[in-house]
This record gives C-alpha cells, sequence and structure tokens, in this order.
C-alpha cells in the first residue's frame, strides 16, 4: 500500500513540475529555397463552382500520319474544367489507330477543348520528356470524342517564357 501511495505521490508531483516547464518555442520557417511545392487546387472546384464532379471518358480517333508516326504518346494536362484521374492521362496511339490506356476525366462540366503534352514513341519506349502541347476539341458527352486530325499542334516547351 505505501508502495501505491508513493507512486500516486510521485505522478501528483510529476503533473505539478510539468506545468511549470515552458513550452518549447516553435521552429522558424527555413528560408525559401528554390523547390516549388504545387498544392493543387482541382480538389475544390466542386465546392467552388457549387457544380458536382461527373466522370468522362476520352476515346481518340482520327489518325493524323504525321502526328503519331510510329507512335504517340500523350498526356492529358489537368485544366478547368477538368481534372484527370491518377491511372488514366496517359494513352499511347499506334499509326494502326490503336488505343493503348486510358483517359478517365473528372469534371464539373463537359469540357470543349483539352490539351496534351505529347511526343513520338512506340508503345513499350521508356518515358521521356515530351514535346510540346498539343491542343484537341473535343465532342461527345460522357465519351468524350478525340479526333488527332483536328487537334492543333502548339509551341515546343523550349519556346515558352
Amino acid at each position: 500500500m505505501k508502495k501505491i501511495i508513493a507512486l500516486i505521490m510521485s505522478l501528483f508531483c510529476y503533473v505539478a513540475v510539468a506545468d511549470v516547464v515552458p513550452p518549447v518555442p516553435p521552429i522558424p520557417p527555413s528560408p525559401v529555397s528554390s523547390r516549388v511545392s504545387i498544392f493543387s487546387t482541382t480538389v475544390d472546384w466542386a465546392a467552388v463552382t457549387g457544380m458536382g464532379l461527373k466522370q468522362y471518358t476520352g476515346k481518340i480517333t482520327g489518325n493524323n500520319k504525321s502526328l503519331v508516326k510510329d507512335g504517340l504518346v500523350l498526356y492529358y494536362l489537368d485544366a478547368f474544367p477538368c481534372y484527370g484521374e491518377a491511372d488514366s492521362v496517359r494513352v499511347w496511339i499506334s499509326p494502326n489507330d490503336k488505343m493503348v490506356g486510358n483517359l478517365r476525366l473528372v469534371c464539373v462540366h463537359k469540357p470543349s477543348v483539352i490539351s496534351f503534352a505529347w511526343r513520338n514513341a512506340k508503345e513499350d519506349a521508356l518515358d521521356a520528356k515530351t514535346t510540346g502541347l498539343l491542343t484537341c476539341s473535343v465532342e461527345g458527352n460522357k465519351e468524350l470524342k478525340i479526333d488527332l486530325s483536328k487537334c492543333e499542334i502548339g509551341k515546343e516547351w523550349k519556346e515558352y517564357k
């Protein structure tokens, strides 16, 4: 019993001393570095606009032989009103119009135009830097139809300043 009372008394003393110890001062912010942190605002589009999110799929057709060559890799670039689902923003188009990969977008409304980063590559080629911007008009409803023959090839990345 004496041991229990001694333990309880030591706990009371510890609690009393703990209140006297000054709090640890906050860590000052580190100086600004050259690294840029990107925080997506797309998650808030539904809340900001008051519109619900809907899922759309994309089908790419209209082979543009001068653009596709031995194969065309497209990466969807997030832009209002849509953002791409993480596992469904890369598509490879074969010279024979075969589409490998899925394009799934989450949007507050159907887009009329979407943009891709693009590069020419064979299907099994390792990922590398893309060439530039490709802007495409969109038709259809839940399944968006993108006709490559109607897409506009934008500047190469090195031309943007």
